[in-house]
Formats: structure tokens, sequence, C-alpha cells
């Protein structure tokens, strides 16, 4: 089986590059961001401060997560409710990197995660896979962009959705989330090592998508 880690900061279009790049090439797509989304919203509708590490440990035994494929597109379940689409909200965007920094949650998902390139080629992005999830992987990619490129992504896909925002607080909460995630103590974001970085701000997603997949394909024939 193969295995390519696609990680990288908040914003820098992971998920739309990794979906790309694995209907292309035939892989299977995991986004494992959105299982730590999943726990992040769980906390929530639980009325749990995220403070309270105790708290969300206790409830990670309670949990009921699970990922299922519909015509080729990766959906999250909470128990039997899909969370594909209430996961991506600011609210709980810029909770996750709290809930993903306590150890006990990243032990609990990381089998999970695991699991599924045991006997599948796939392609996995988030922000540990290269260095701690899938260390083995033979391709890895350290994805980037500039903070202010992905808040102007960010303001347009949110735009598109008739959504109003405003850019300078996703700027800065884009900051806050990259210092979050890169000082964090458990499985800090990092590129792994061996892994090619890819900047993406003066890129278009078909030139994105065209590099990795040339990169993948040079690494796996």
């Amino acid at each position: 089986m193969l295995a390519v880690a696609i990680d990288g900061p908040a914003g820098a279009g992971k998920s739309t590059i990794a979906k790309k790049v694995a209907a292309e090439l035939g892989y299977i797509y995991i986004d494992t961001g959105a299982l730590y989304r999943a726990v992040t919203l769980a906390c929530i509708e639980k009325g749990i401060e995220l403070s309270n590490v105790e708290e969300i440990k206790s409830l990670l035994p309670q949990l009921d997560i699970s990922l299922i494929f519909l015509n080729g597109e990766q959906h999250i379940l909470l128990g039997d409710k899909d969370v594909s689409e209430i996961i991506r909200t600011e609210q709980v965007s810029m909770a996750t990197s709290r809930v993903s920094a306590i150890p006990e949650v990243r032990s609990y998902l990381l089998e999970l995660q695991r699991s599924f390139a045991q006997n599948n080629d796939v392609i996995m992005d988030g922000r540990d896979i290269g260095t701690v999830v899938l260390p083995n992987a033979q391709v890895k990619i350290f994805l980037t962009a500039s903070p202010e490129k992905r808040a102007q992504r960010r303001v347009l896909q949110l735009r598109e959705q008739g959504i109003e925002c405003d850019k300078e607080k996703i700027l800065f909460d884009i900051v806050q989330r990259d210092y979050n995630d890169m000082h964090r103590e458990t499985a800090p974001l990092k590129a792994a090592e061996n892994s090619v970085t890819v900047d993406t701000s003066d890129m278009t997603l078909e030139e994105v998508v065209k590099e990795i997949s040339e990169l993948i394909k040079e690494r796996t024939i």
C-alpha cells in the first residue's frame, strides 16, 4: 500500500488539493482534520469548556466518530449525524487547535487514522501526518502559503457562500492558529524529515495539483 502525507498550516488548501490529487491518481483521500473538528464539535455541543481538559478526556470514550464515502466524497459522522458541513464553521475551526493539542485526543484518533492506510492507497492531510501518524509514508509534502494569501482565499470562499466576513479578523485568527499549532507540546506543526515543501502563495489550484501529482508519481514509480 502507498501512503502520501500532506501537512501544513490552516488555510493552506490541504483538503481541497489532497482531494483533487487523490481523485486524479485513484487514491483514497482521508481528511484527518475533520476527525479533530468532530471531537471539537462534540465538546461544544456538550457545553464543555475547552479549558477543562479532564472533562474533554472523559468525553472521548463516549464518542462514536466514523468516516463514510458517498460517491467518492468523504463524510464524517458523529453518532448517526452527518456533521461534514457544521465542522467547517469558524467557531469550530478556531476551537479545534486547542482540542487537538490534548495528547489524549491525539491518541484516541491515532489508530483510527492509521487503520485507513493499512489496506488502501491513501492521501492523508493534517498537521502531523508525516511526523507522527504515517512516519513511513512514501511521499511527504509540507503545503504552505503566506498568512495573507490564506486569509484572502478564506474570505473569497466565505463570500462565495454568501457569508460576509472581516478579512483582518480572519488573518488574525490564522496567525494565532499557526502559533498555537507550532508551539503545542504534543505533535507540533512542522515539516517532516524528507518532506518536500510546496509554497502555493503564487500558484493556481491547477498548478499545485499538477506539481503534487508529479511529485507522487516520481516517488512511487
